[in-house]
């Protein structure tokens, strides 16, 4: 029997990962969206329930067509009540909303509210939910919102599922750069295009619930996702933003630019495999997966360098860095992988330059952060250890008493040294 799949939210990882997805498997014959951009909702409905996205491979980009897609509004009544009934027949579904904030925003519209309701009705019929929020407890968040609104029972036979997405992507929305790289829009109504990598080896957590066999096929079930999300959070998006700072730092626009640079690559290369791999592999590696092995973690590393550079991604340098406040948290990629590289006993020297570049830009570039740090020093000011260190205790706060914060700001204060001797020319482009 076919399986019925609904999302939430349809954004570039609903509409070019779980939909695309559950259409490639073969194993769905009905496809239910909840969005409430009523423009978009009805540029689908107008295209016959199909829509377009664009898929950056090496060396091409594709264009794929997933049809049959019901789009409804859930502001609106009749669509609230539709999107409801598919709940309470759906086999997966799957929430990808910009935040877990939102899981209970809108009222009756609300994911949760319309969720509870459908759930309600399901009589035990298994299913689960995929929380693709990037957050690693979204579907843990998910429960105790939907827990306001229905009971026990009606949870008991559906499983909410936390993600692990390495999955690069993104909305073009500029006629000329959809021009440029030849990318196909949404819908002919639609202005904008959908554009992501082929990376499709998503985690998620291991379902429990007994004889239920997944129609997306592809994702990889793990006992424990916190491992891997801590590989992606200390490896994928540690060296990205170790990247985009260098790259922001030589004036460059993209990120594939960075392949035209050696030293970028070499020192990301050495970040990524000697000292947030090298952690990992110590942290993890009596777990016996082939991630925390030595070579597993090379492999890793090498593939996503490759991807993160990848021309056709079009992935700009200004998305990459923007936000540096919130990247330099102790906990967050940059000094969260050199804490962990310090408790292994690994100097990471190298992504410390990451850092490093992150504030120096900042403290050139003030204009470009929305609350800049009471103790950002003055652009004239040299950068020294008495600047650098008030400067991260502010940031990291309550944290700021961390037993590795003195040597955090040591290597910061190092890299710093090395940068501003180079020959990087720093330019005026904002984050």
């Amino acid at each position: 029997m076919k399986k019925t799949f609904v999302g939430f939210g349809f954004g570039p990882i609903q509409s070019a990962l779980f939909l695309f997805e559950a259409a490639q498997s073969g194993n769905f014959s009905r496809y239910v969206v909840a969005e409430i951009d009523a423009e978009l909702c009805q540029a689908v409905r107008d295209n016959g329930g199909a829509y377009t996205i664009n898929i950056a491979r090496k060396g091409r980009t594709d264009q794929e067509t997933v049809r049959g897609v019901e789009l409804f509004n859930p502001r609106i009544a009749e669509d609230r009540r539709q999107i409801i009934a598919a709940i309470a027949e759906a086999n997966e579904m799957a929430t990808a909303l910009p935040g877990v904030n939102l899981f209970d925003a809108g009222g009756q519209a609300s994911v949760a509210q319309m969720l509870a309701e459908g759930l309600g009705r399901r009589e035990g019929r298994p299913g689960v939910v995929y929380a693709a929020e990037n957050n690693n407890h979204a579907a843990e968040i998910l429960l105790e919102n939907l827990q306001k609104y229905t009971t026990p029972d009606s949870l008991r036979s559906v499983q909410l599922l936390n993600t692990v997405i390495g999955k690069m992507s993104g909305v073009i929305g500029e006629p000329d750069v959809i021009r440029q790289l030849n990318l196909t829009p949404m819908t002919p109504r639609t202005p904008k295009a959908i554009l992501v990598e082929e990376f499709n080896r998503i985690l998620v957590s291991r379902i429990t619930i007994p004889e239920f066999q997944r129609g997306i096929e592809v994702f990889l079930e793990k006992d424990d996702l916190f491992p891997f999300e801590e590989a992606k959070l200390y490896g994928h998006n540690a060296i990205h933003a170790l990247i985009g700072y260098l790259c922001e730092l030589r004036g460059l626009s993209s990120m594939s630019q960075a392949a035209e640079h050696p030293d970028i690559m070499q020192t990301a290369r050495q970040a990524f495999v000697d000292e947030s791999g090298s952690a990992l592999v110590k942290q993890y590696g009596a777990l016996d997966d082939p991630l925390f092995t030595a070579d597993g973690y090379r492999a890793y590393a090498e593939d996503l360098l490759e991807r993160m550079v990848r021309p056709n991604l079009n992935d700009l340098v200004v998305r990459v860095t923007r936000d540096p406040v919130r990247k330099l948290g102790l906990d967050d990629r940059l000094y969260g992988t050199m804490r962990l590289a310090l408790r292994h006993g690994i100097q990471p020297k190298n992504m410390a330059q990451g850092a490093a570049a992150a504030i120096l830009l900042m403290v050139r570039h003030p204009e470009a952060l929305k609350t800049p740090p009471t103790s950002l020093p003055p652009k004239t000011d040299k950068l020294s250890a008495s600047k650098v260190g008030p400067l991260l205790r502010e940031i990291w706060g309550k944290q700021a008493d961390d037993p590795y914060a003195e040597e955090l700001i040591r290597l910061t204060c190092q890299a710093l040294e090395i940068i501003l001797n180079s020959a990087i020319i720093v330019t005026t482009k904002t984050f």
